[in-house]
């Protein structure tokens, strides 16, 4: 059994059932010295990040060192540039589109480039990374649409049984409301979706956020609200482009969810398990216990062990 496969919507209120690795528990204590919480602890800190963002805009490069173990190109989409990373010298075995995190208001950084290197090496599968356009101007009735044509692009050029969509954080919610919008449209799916640590109900307003907030190391509701709020744009919160929690997982592809315990999104989570496995739909859910919000791109061993799992995924779609 992977770590924490078969810990489900059963648990209760975000209680840890077992004690992650020492270095887990020791980056938790980092990531609260260095005040990682601040960055979404309210609407202003919020605001202040977004308009620091316009005046000066991160980068959303990937390392140098990406470079040397594969070939990297960039084109555009629209006004989205997207980055294509493929292993040097071997055929792709299979496609992935990525999308990143960040709260929809931050750039592409290192642990994603670090995961997506992971991809291109040890899955050697062709990883496609979009650098969306952030909240507000990019908000979920403009980019929602673009990834999906991104994933229909990919599941065309290469077939379903070699397409994998990878999302983590608000990426997730982004790419599973992409996966739903492809579904409604045309019936096509990637052979799988993986979601990381999903932040998929931007209303954060299910009941047992309070009590996993308090040893959230990482994210703090406050900020989410806004920074949910700045996505949604016109839409409501509750519009399932915005939070795709709240629509229909009938149709779609197979779903491996990735969440810990000390993570205030995992009731989403949880609500997802619930809802698709309702709605018919094949769920692979890996709970941690004691682990912050994307624990998989950390370097910690549970983190590891979900990268392998990540990697597995994407060589079976390759064989099918």
């Amino acid at each position: 059994m992977w770590p924490g496969q078969g810990h489900t919507a059963g648990a209760g209120n975000g209680e840890v059932r077992g004690v992650p690795s020492l270095r887990s528990r020791a980056l938790s204590v980092a990531l609260i010295a260095v005040g990682r919480r601040r960055r979404f602890a309210s609407a202003e800190a919020v605001r202040a990040r977004v308009a620091e963002s316009a005046r000066r805009p991160a980068s959303h490069l990937p390392p140098r060192s990406l470079g040397r173990v594969a070939d990297v190109s960039r084109t555009f989409v629209g006004a989205w540039p997207v980055y294509d990373a493929s292993p040097r010298g071997v055929e792709p075995a299979a496609q992935v589109l990525y999308v990143h995190g960040g709260g929809y208001i931050n750039e592409l950084v290192r642990p994603h480039w670090s995961m997506i290197r992971t991809l291109v090496t040890e899955a050697q599968a062709r990883v496609v990374v979009p650098a969306y356009i952030l909240a507000p101007r990019g908000t979920a009735d403009r980019t929602v649409p673009v990834a999906a044509d991104l994933l229909s692009g990919l599941i065309a050029s290469g077939g379903a049984g070699g397409t994998v969509l990878i999302g983590d954080a608000a990426g997730a919610g982004m790419a599973l409301a992409a996966a739903q919008r492809l579904r409604d449209r045309t019936g096509a799916q990637p052979s799988r979706i993986v979601l990381i640590s999903p932040w998929l109900d931007l209303t954060m307003s299910h009941p047992d956020q309070a009590a996993i907030e308090a040893a959230d190391p990482v994210q703090a509701r406050p900020g989410l609200l806004e920074a949910g709020r700045l996505y949604a744009g016109t839409l409501a919160t509750d519009d399932p482009r915005v939070s795709p929690l709240r629509g229909s997982f009938a149709g779609l592809a197979p779903l491996t969810v990735f969440t810990g315990t000390r993570d205030v999104l995992t009731t989403d989570s949880r609500e997802l398990l619930r809802r698709a496995r309702a709605d018919g739909v094949d769920v692979e859910f890996h709970e941690e216990p004691g682990l912050p919000h994307g624990y998989p791109l950390l370097p910690v061993p549970e983190g590891r062990a979900a990268r392998d799992r990540i990697v597995e995924l994407i060589r079976s779609a390759a064989e099918e």
